[in-house]
């Protein structure tokens, strides 16, 4: 285990031998703390939630792990595994398992969200609060960008497949996910969608990326039983959101109130990355919510 010190709160870079996975996670805050887990998104890694952790590890016990195909977490060949959003939420729970986590609020953003809530929803008893950064439940809340993968939903044929790989599987198409929508690009730090593109060129791990594009039809499948959750427990729960993402869009914010009138929706005027243009903010409201849980 290796750690550095931003702010004045430790982080520690480490892995957990888990389902067969070799999960890396980073780490941060006391253990006595309440404890927060953050769960990135595509095509990042725990990485996105860089400058977050240090503004939040004073407050609370941090838990941000690389999902199998993103990130650090390494899988080994003879695993065999099976890229689903049902596989993801199996490891996640593993972890979970292995670090001891009894409560936990937790913050999804992208594949976080469908990823977390399979766990929620698995261990409602085990939440505190929730904390939505663009990171969806509800069909109004796929946005028009989804239109090729919808295409790919539809027909999965090679040239479909070929298709996605196009239009997203690049760092180009990896900047403009950390771009568009922001009023101020020069401030993105390039490191990000520049790390996100290399670990992406991984032997493989294009493939990996494709078959979770075509599981994520599974995903809305599952909105209900995520809806569900959200209307019996009525968790604290803030919905902060870029209003310029072009993947998931305001009013899948906006619903999450039809289940739970108690949460918070707040759209900021940014894209898809909030966390690279508005991150002070965000911890500061995360703060706030989940003082209200504790």
């Amino acid at each position: 285990m290796t750690s550095t010190t931003h702010s004045a709160a430790p982080i520690s870079y480490t892995f957990a031998e888990v389902d067969g996975v070799r999960v890396f996670y980073r780490e941060a805050g006391e253990r006595s703390n309440p404890t927060l887990l953050l769960l990135h998104g595509f095509p990042s890694s725990s990485h996105q939630f860089r400058q977050l952790i240090p503004l939040l590890a004073e407050h609370f016990h941090i838990v941000a792990p690389d999902l199998p195909g993103f990130g650090f977490t390494e899988v080994p060949a003879e695993r065999e595994y099976v890229y689903t959003f049902d596989a993801l939420a199996e490891t996640l729970g593993n972890f979970v398992e292995a670090l001891g986590l009894k409560q936990y609020a937790m913050y999804v953003f992208d594949y976080g969200a469908p990823t977390g809530l399979r766990l929620a929803v698995k261990h409602p008893e085990r939440m505190t609060a929730l904390i939505s950064q663009n990171g969806n439940a509800y069909l109004e809340g796929l946005g028009d960008a989804w239109a090729p993968i919808r295409a790919y939903w539809a027909e999965p044929s090679a040239a479909n497949r070929q298709a996605i790989a196009d239009a997203v599987l690049h760092l180009e198409g990896t900047r403009w996910q950390y771009e568009h929508g922001v009023s101020t690009p020069d401030k993105i730090a390039p490191e990000s969608y520049t790390l996100d593109a290399l670990l992406m060129e991984r032997p493989g791990n294009k493939e990996i990326q494709l078959d979770l594009f075509l599981d994520y039809a599974n995903n809305l499948k599952r909105y209900p039983e995520f809806q569900r959750f959200l209307r019996e427990t009525s968790l604290p729960t803030l919905v902060i959101w870029g209003r310029n993402d072009p993947f998931f869009i305001p009013p899948g914010a906006e619903a999450f109130k039809r289940d739970n009138p108690n949460a918070v929706v707040e759209l900021l005027d940014t894209g898809h990355f909030a966390l690279e243009t508005h991150v002070d903010y965000i911890a500061k409201r995360i703060i706030e919510t989940i003082r209200r849980a504790v």
